[in-house]
């Protein structure tokens, strides 16, 4: 108990001085007992607020003087694994890695999206061009053809007539030196240029994990040996996430 309260006007006595007694209005014990309560509860809200909204970070440096932003990242045998933040994940050897810090800028945690519900049974994928070539193909070859349907997707967007500035030409982005290979007579023909694609992209999976052979799809197999892994290229790294992510929907 407050030894300057008199227990009935809620007036607290203070110092005499002068003969007089100075006195100061105090709230009510119900009301600070209130406030009291309060308080830890706002605090424990924010900080509940504070904790939802923000994601764990890290910053790779790598031996190349390149840096990459990551969710978090493990070890698994003799490899390192990191998570990218916009999913999907970069297997490469511990020697190419200087260091991993924190990334003191907080990320908000993207909102997961949430599957649609189906009553009796998963609808069909919706139809896309080329898509008996790819289905036929795909079967023949015993590749997924959702994994093909995406590489299509990031290579050319389903433009039988695209050409990269280094040459890749059609639907698969098939180089000269890989249409030659698979005696490609018109690499713009959808037919002969998914059959192409997919049995380069097979020729890779036989040996490679998934995310690896993609990256050997698209800065060659060479690269990917030499740095042990996905090559810490950006356009590499964003092609691996972005089929993957296309492949999984």
């Amino acid at each position: 108990m407050d030894r300057g309260h008199n227990g009935k006007s809620g007036i607290r006595t203070g110092s005499r001085s002068g003969g007089r007694v100075s006195s100061q209005p105090t709230a009510p014990r119900a009301t600070r007992r209130s406030l009291c309560a309060f308080v830890p509860f706002v605090l424990s809200f924010v900080s509940f607020v504070l904790g939802a909204t923000e994601a764990r970070a890290e910053i790779v440096f790598f031996s190349t003087g390149r840096t990459l932003s990551i969710k978090e990242h493990r070890a698994e045998d003799d490899k390192l694994v990191l998570s990218l933040r916009s999913g999907g994940e970069i297997v490469c050897d511990p020697l190419l890695i200087d260091r991993i810090v924190p990334d003191e800028v907080p990320y908000p945690e993207p909102e997961s999206e949430k599957p649609a519900v189906v009553a009796v049974a998963q609808a069909p994928l919706p139809a896309v061009k080329y898509g008996d070539i790819i289905e036929k193909v795909s079967a023949e070859q015993d590749v997924p053809a959702k994994l093909v349907r995406a590489v299509i997707q990031v290579e050319s967007a389903y433009h039988e007539r695209a050409r990269s500035p280094k040459g890749a030409m059609g639907l698969m982005q098939l180089m000269p030196a890989t249409a030659k290979q698979y005696a490609v007579a018109d690499p713009y023909d959808p037919a002969s240029n998914i059959e192409a694609g997919v049995k380069h992209l097979k020729s890779l999976l036989q040996h490679l994990p998934v995310a690896l052979a993609l990256a050997a799809y698209n800065a060659g197999e060479a690269a990917v040996q030499r740095f042990g892994g996905i090559p810490p290229y950006r356009e590499t790294q964003d092609y691996v996430t972005r089929i993957l992510n296309l492949a999984s929907r």
